[in-house]
C-alpha cells in the first residue's frame, strides 16, 4: 500500500541524509503532485546538506594538515572591534576538540545574530577550552588600534587554560614562543579561527549592549560603537564618553571630550 503524502512528509521528516537519498528514487517514480513537490524540496535539502559538508571540510583542511603533523591542541585566534568608534577590541583563541565539525559555523560577519548566539552556546559547550580579552578605549589611544588588536590575541592565548600547540591566526602573528601560521581571512578558511571569530564578536556584542544601558543616547545596543549616522549625531550633541576613542576620527575632530558618564 503506498503511503500518503502526510505519511512520506512524516517519514522523510524523521530520516537521516542517507535514508533520504535512497528514499527520493522512490519518490521520483511517484506522480502525485504533493509527492513531486517533497521531492524537490528535500532534493534541494539535500544539495544543500552536501554543499555544506564540502564547505566544512574545506575549513577543517588546515587543522587536518597540522594534526597529520602530530599536533593536537590547535588554537584559533581572532579579533573583533578594529573599526568601532567607541568600546573596547576583543580576541578570543578556542582549541576545538580534534576532527570537531560543527554545521553552520563561518566568519562570524556571515551569521545572523540568532545564528551567531546559538553558534557560540555550542562552541563554548564542545571546545576543549577559550578565552576572551579585552583591550579598552583608553588603552587603544595609548598604543593604536594594531598594538592593541595583537595584544587582545596575544592575551587571549595566554589565558587558555590548556597550552595550545599549534595557532592558527586571522592575518596575525604574536609574539609568543608557539608555533604559528597567520592565514588571510582565516575566519573563512579555518574552523578553529570561525569559532574564534564568533567568540569574540558575541562577547564583544554583549559587552556593547550593556554599555547601552548606560549610554542609551548613542544607540549602541544597535551600532556596537561604529559609526552610523545616529552615532556620529550623538556625538555632536552629547559629546564623547570615556568608553570612546579619542584618537579615532572623527571622534577627535567632530567633539571636545567631556568626560561624560
Amino acid at each position: 500500500m503506498k503511503l500518503s503524502i502526510k505519511e512520506w512528509g512524516q517519514k522523510l521528516k524523521n530520516s537521516t541524509l542517507e535514508e533520504i537519498t535512497d528514499l527520493l528514487e522512490l519518490l521520483a517514480a511517484d506522480e502525485r503532485q504533493g509527492i513531486q513537490k517533497l521531492y524537490q524540496t528535500y532534493t534541494a535539502r539535500l544539495r544543500e546538506a552536501e554543499a555544506e559538508s564540502k564547505r566544512l571540510k574545506v575549513m577543517c583542511e588546515y587543522e587536518r594538515q597540522f594534526i597529520l603533523k602530530g599536533k593536537k591542541l590547535i588554537a584559533g585566534v581572532d579579533e573583533v572591534g578594529r573599526g568601532p568608534l567607541a568600546g573596547p577590541v576583543v580576541a578570543a583563541a578556542v582549541i576545538l576538540p580534534v576532527g570537531y565539525i560543527l554545521t553552520g559555523i563561518n566568519d562570524s560577519k556571515k551569521l545572523s545574530e540568532k545564528k551567531r548566539e546559538a553558534l557560540y552556546e555550542r562552541i563554548k559547550e564542545d571546545a576543549v577550552c577559550c578565552s576572551v580579552f579585552l583591550v579598552q578605549p583608553e588603552e587603544i589611544d595609548e598604543i593604536n588600534i594594531y598594538q592593541a588588536s595583537k595584544l587582545a590575541m596575544t592575551e587571549a592565548v595566554c589565558q587558555l587554560t590548556v597550552q595550545p600547540d599549534q595557532l592558527l591566526i586571522d592575518a596575525m602573528e604574536v609574539p609568543l614562543p608557539i608555533d604559528q601560521l597567520k592565514i588571510i581571512k582565516g575566519d573563512e578558511k579555518s574552523i578553529s579561527i570561525a569559532a574564534a571569530s564568533i567568540v569574540a564578536k558575541v562577547t564583544r556584542d554583549r559587552y556593547m549592549k550593556k554599555l547601552d544601558q548606560i549610554y542609551p543616547q548613542y544607540g549602541f545596543k544597535a551600532n556596537m560603537g561604529y559609526g552610523t549616522k545616529e552615532h556620529l549625531e550623538a556625538l555632536k550633541v552629547f559629546g564623547a564618553t570615556k568608553i570612546h576613542r579619542k584618537t579615532f576620527s572623527p571622534v577627535g575632530e567632530l567633539i571636545q571630550f567631556t568626560g561624560s558618564e
